[in-house]
């Protein structure tokens, strides 16, 4: 019977291709009506997952529950209520947008408002436009909107930004957010940080097939970020001793004058401010550079993650 809990629920899943090990007993799960975000690189295993939770490749041990069914025994169960946009994802060229999303609902036999689809992935003005002369986020709108033509409890969304130019993947990272909107469970694979940082309730960073860390976006930069840096442009290089002088870590970049101070609470933001008036040490721009996921990353694996997914 499907449960009432959880959208997913993932235990001890295994993935073997002979030798290679590519998902190593993993467990998680996903809450209902949220954005779960699966960030790692390429060769991760998060591609693996997906295609494990999809039905479409079976796991070599583990359990995994889609909506209470099992993957094992209830595929077609399954494949009735998620939507799918694989990360290779292609329509059909010389259909227009309003016909690839009719031939698409005519393949699941369900009457569709395709308008409504329509207009919740923004491409009113492209309806008519043939598949093959749409730009690539444009091409990832229509893929969002076919993934839900069966009006799906759950949405998986592989890699759905990969490649786009940042106005691009913004336009899609609204669709997403309609989506958690209207109550829909988003299971999103990626590996832009500031994508899972900007959409995710849970975040799992998964890593050569092991999931090295889960929890919402703040509790991880919280638990694995580093703390917030102060940074005080156009600063007179005599706050370095003064500052050290009350127990504060202080550096001093010649190049630019700025002065950097890692801080740990608003208290000790004050007590900066305070001693530097106090010093009369004149000081230009003060800036705040906040950790985020991108730090937390760095801190787990020891590498940042390129913009085409690899490790650097």
């Amino acid at each position: 019977m499907p449960s009432n809990e959880n959208a997913i629920r993932v235990e001890n899943l295994t993935k073997k291709y002979g030798d290679l090990v590519a998902v190593n007993s993993i467990s998680f799960k996903v809450k209902k009506g949220e954005v779960f975000a699966f960030l790692g690189p390429n060769g991760a295993g998060k591609t693996t997952t997906v295609e494990i939770l999809e039905c479409i490749r079976k796991p070599t041990s583990g359990e995994a529950y889609v909506l209470g069914y099992d993957i094992r025994k209830e595929s077609k169960e399954i494949k009735r209520v998620i939507g799918i946009l694989p990360q290779e994802f292609e329509a059909f060229d010389r259909l227009t947008v309003r016909e690839n999303l009719e031939y698409f609902a005519g393949i699941y036999g369900v009457e569709q408002d395709v308008d409504s689809l329509i207009r919740m992935v923004g491409l009113e003005d492209k309806k008519d436009t043939l598949y093959k002369n749409l730009s690539s986020g444009l091409k990832k709108r229509l893929g969002v909107a076919i993934a839900l033509v069966n009006n799906p409890e759950i949405v998986f969304l592989d890699e759905p930004t990969s490649g786009l130019d940042p106005q691009a993947r913004r336009a899609v990272w609204k669709v997403i957010r309609d989506l958690k909107r209207k109550g829909k469970t988003v299971f999103l694979t990626t590996h832009y940080m500031n994508e899972a940082e900007a959409l995710a309730d849970t975040v799992t960073i998964i890593h050569k097939g092991e999931i090295v860390a889960q929890g919402t976006p703040e509790e991880l930069i919280e638990k694995f970020g580093r703390r917030s840096l102060l940074i005080i442009r156009k600063c007179d290089e005599r706050a370095v001793e003064v500052l050290k002088e009350k127990g504060f870590e202080t550096e001093f970049n010649v190049t630019n004058g700025s002065l950097e101070i890692p801080l740990s609470s608003h208290r000790s933001l004050r007590e900066i401010l305070d001693t530097l008036t106090r010093s009369r040490i004149r000081f230009g721009e003060i800036h705040i550079k906040s950790s985020s996921l991108e730090d937390v990353f760095l801190n787990l694996i020891g590498a940042k993650i390129s913009e085409e997914g690899e490790l650097v």
